[in-house]
């Protein structure tokens, strides 16, 4: 319940602004809000998917020795791709931040 109120509270400077100015000064909070909040949700899942890839990848070479070449170049694709995502979220946070579309 509190946070439903928060969030009515927080909405309502936008909803009660008496000046332009003021509610694109909120929006731009707002922003730079989201976009902090967005980065850190990608880079948990970008960290813990790399945990579990790294996971797997040393459980496979206890398992076949021989195989560790072959597994550590495919973790290390893994965790380029991983690591794109979250840069990929870095350059809408990013875009967000300096180029808003929404003002």
């Amino acid at each position: 319940m509190k946070k439903i109120l928060f969030l009515l509270l927080a909405c309502a400077g936008v909803a009660f602004a008496a000046d332009g100015n003021v509610a694109n000064e909120t929006l731009k909070a707002y922003s730079v809000l989201g976009a902090g909040v967005g980065l850190g949700l990608a880079a948990l899942g970008g960290a813990i998917g790399m945990g579990n890839t790294a996971a797997a990848t040393i459980a496979g070479t206890a398992r076949n020795p021989g195989l560790g070449g072959k597994l550590m170049t495919t973790m290390f694709i893994a965790l380029a791709m991983i690591e794109a995502q979250v840069i990929y979220a870095l350059v809408v946070a990013m875009i967000i931040l300096y180029a808003n579309p929404f003002t």
